[in-house]
């Protein structure tokens, strides 16, 4: 559903078939585009062109792939039940730039048709290419896109520009220029793009970008915060770049008022739909026992003009959701809902909901009830209390981001509790995962050493564990403090590998980096001997094994030398992620995950080597293997662990969206199921690496509640 709905398509390069063609669930989708190839990428300079084609290809391809299955995952290629969205030209008003700036001396054509035509509209405009699509909430605009880069992607040629859908509510005009958004917008969904080109200048995102490779398709002008959309309109008129920008009416009006428009761009806006549209929709989608009650719903829209069925059922967000609250087909029961023909649900039931003052509201209030109703067999059920609590929580959380957003980034998670809340989940996880492998490795240590007993060793175990715990748990939470807010927590576009033919690269500053890592960890080595040789045996648990000068210098020894070696090695294991990995919010999640694991690999062996080696100078070969299985396992505990939790993505995903916020009940303990099943629904859809709220009406009504 979502804003209207278009529907999919074949995947460019195979034969048209218009029996599905996107007559989807919402909205007619079935028309054959005209592609116009501007000669885009055919300058000189930059990477070779035969590098870059290739790059287009395979990034058309995964964009096909993914709002393909965007389309067919919400029936969206079903020949009925089908919505037609119509759209009129705006000329000559504030919100076009002059007629004759757009056709350039060209004839002027006729703009005017429905999302049949959107493509071939498109293909009658003059290079650069610029369409602004407005429309009021829930009108269409969001599918509207889906439906054009399915088209243009059907009926692309080599070297024309692959289209893809940008949310612009991330966009900051002021910090950021449109280009570089752009590619990092690309890099995110899809990391192999960030793999340098051959000359070594740029990404293939940025390089794209730059030759014009990319159409984006700029979903939500509106978004932008107020403050910032003159910035953004001026980019916008400033660059070269073709594009199709959707927007609601008067924010894009606000934003062109005392100027041309945007230059050089051709203006639509869509139109209501009629009652006789609206209430076919809705009888296709309800039994066929409802009888006569939708034509009392259309006699009430005409009888009525400017009442509130005629003006909330005049969009396809509404009808679409007046669909799944009153009519769908098929539909059981739900906790608090009755059956399709039931008082609640039915021609009847929309009747009586249009006398209370807003419907719009009613039926966004209803739609969780009815998406959430019991599936029969379906093996993991929330109840929609529940879930409308959870998705509540999502959407204030994107809302007191710094800059409110659309996209629900799962490493995102949790980052506007407050610093000193984070700090301290993070700093008391990484210190109990220490804590707890540091006491249970002290165990044998003292009962084979110190021959003191069971009893004894227990104890000593628990405080040095306590203790050691303390102070990486003070030395994570601090770093996690430094660390948050920048590029260090969010996903990493890489994976570990031991392919000797993946391309190497070092990450920036990778001698800082070794550098301030190892003087940290050779503080808090130096930390732990102290608190071992003064705090343990204040206490009364020396174990005698504590040694001289070179036993005490030989832990801070481990530690800086093993961090910086394992900085170094995960540096030299990096390389970009496989071109034909499909990236999905699930997939980067997973990579970050493998990532975190082989740290903690790395981590264990470096520390278990070098701990083994230098104890076989010193130490009985016993005591050395011993040595090393225990740096080992509390390297991969300590190191690997609080280094996942202070500085990676996935590890501040587990601490606070995994652990902390379900412990609150502020979100569930199945998080991603709950997530892909939202989607499921219909509650959420995935844009590459993120989730959005299928209806940006409902995210609204969510936050307002």
């Amino acid at each position: 559903m979502a804003e209207g709905a278009a529907g999919g398509e074949e995947q460019p390069g195979r034969t048209t078939n218009a029996s599905n063609y996107g007559e989807g669930p919402q909205i007619v989708a079935e028309s054959v585009g005209v592609v116009n190839n501007y000669g885009y990428g055919s300058g000189t300079g930059g990477a070779p062109q035969d590098e870059l084609t290739t790059a287009a290809a395979e990034l058309a391809d995964a964009v096909w792939t993914r709002w393909d299955a965007e389309a067919a995952e919400h029936g969206l290629q079903d020949p009925e039940p089908r919505l037609r969205v119509r759209w009129t030209a705006v000329a000559g008003r504030v919100e076009s730039d002059h007629p004759e700036v757009v056709w350039q001396g060209r004839t002027e054509e006729d703009l005017t048709g429905d999302l049949d035509d959107i493509a071939h509209v498109y293909g009658l405009l003059p290079a650069p290419g610029r369409l602004v699509v407005l429309g009021r909430p829930g009108s269409g605009k969001t599918w509207l896109g889906v439906r054009f880069v399915l088209k243009r992607l059907a009926e692309r040629r080599g070297g024309a520009p692959v289209p893809e859908i940008f949310s612009l509510g991330s966009w900051n005009p002021q910090e950021v220029s449109l280009n570089d958004w752009l590619s990092r917008q690309l890099s995110r969904d899809q990391p192999w793009l960030t793999a340098a080109t051959r000359d070594g200048r740029a990404t293939l995102a940025e390089r794209l970008v730059g030759r014009k490779l990319i159409l984006p398709v700029l979903d939500g002008f509106d978004e932008i915060p107020d403050g910032l959309r003159r910035e953004a309109r001026e980019a916008l008129a400033r660059t070269s770049l073709p594009y199709v920008l959707t927007s609601r009416p008067q924010e894009y009006r606000d934003a062109v008022r005392d100027s041309k428009g945007l230059h050089g761009a051709a203006v639509v806006e869509l139109s209501d739909l009629s009652p006789a549209e609206s209430v076919r929709y809705l009888r296709l989608s309800s039994p066929t026992d409802a009888g006569s009650g939708w034509d009392r719903v259309e006699e009430a829209m005409r009888r009525d003009p400017g009442g509130p069925l005629s003006r909330t059922l005049a969009t396809p967000l509404m009808v679409a959701l007046a669909a799944a609250v009153h009519g769908e087909r098929g539909a059981g029961g739900t906790e608090g809902a009755s059956s399709a023909d039931g008082p609640d649900r039915g021609p009847e039931a929309l009747l009586k909901a249009a006398a209370t003052p807003d419907l719009e509201s009613r039926l966004l209030a209803a739609f969780l009830p009815s998406v959430y109703r019991r599936r029969p067999g379906e093996r993991h059920r929330w109840s929609a209390r529940r879930a409308q609590r959870w998705l509540t929580y999502l959407a204030h959380d994107l809302e007191r981001r710094e800059q409110p957003t659309r996209n629900l980034a799962w490493w995102e998670l949790g980052t506007t509790l407050p610093p000193r809340q984070r700090t301290a989940v993070i700093a008391f996880l990484a210190g109990l995962s220490f804590a707890f492998v540091t006491a249970v490795g002290n165990i044998p240590v003292d009962l084979i050493g110190a021959h003191l007993g069971l009893g004894f060793a227990v104890r000593r175990g628990l405080v040095v564990g306590a203790l050691h715990g303390l102070l990486l748990g003070a030395a994570c939470g601090f770093i996690y403090h430094r660390a948050s807010g920048n590029d260090l927590l969010k996903p990493s576009p890489i994976e570990i590998t031991l392919r000797r033919e993946a391309q190497r690269r070092l990450r920036d500053g990778l001698l800082s980096r070794i550098a301030i890592g190892s003087l940290v960890a050779l503080v808090g080595a130096v930390a732990i001997v102290a608190v071992d040789r003064s705090v343990v045996p204040w206490l009364g648990l020396d174990d005698g094994q504590g040694g001289g000068l070179v036993s005490a210098a030989q832990l801070p020894l481990i530690f800086w030398l093993g961090t910086g070696l394992v900085l170094a090695i995960t540096a030299w294991l990096e390389a970009p992620v496989d071109v034909d990995r499909s990236v999905s919010c699930v997939d980067l999640l997973r990579m970050n995950r493998r990532n975190v694991h082989a740290h903690i690999g790395v981590w264990a062996l470096v520390f278990g080597f070098i701990a083994w080696f230098g104890g076989s100078f010193t130490e009985t070969p016993l005591r050395s293997i011993q040595l090393g299985l225990v740096f080992g396992i509390e390297g991969a505990f300590g190191g690997g662990l609080g280094y996942g939790l202070c500085l990676t993505a996935w590890g501040q995903w587990i601490a606070l969206a995994r652990v902390w916020l379900p412990l609150t009940g502020r979100l569930p303990w199945r998080l991603v199921t709950f997530l892909e099943d939202a989607c499921d629904r219909g509650a959420l859809r995935r844009t590459g690496a993120v989730y959005q709220f299928r209806h940006g009406r409902l995210q609204d009504h969510l936050t307002n509640s």
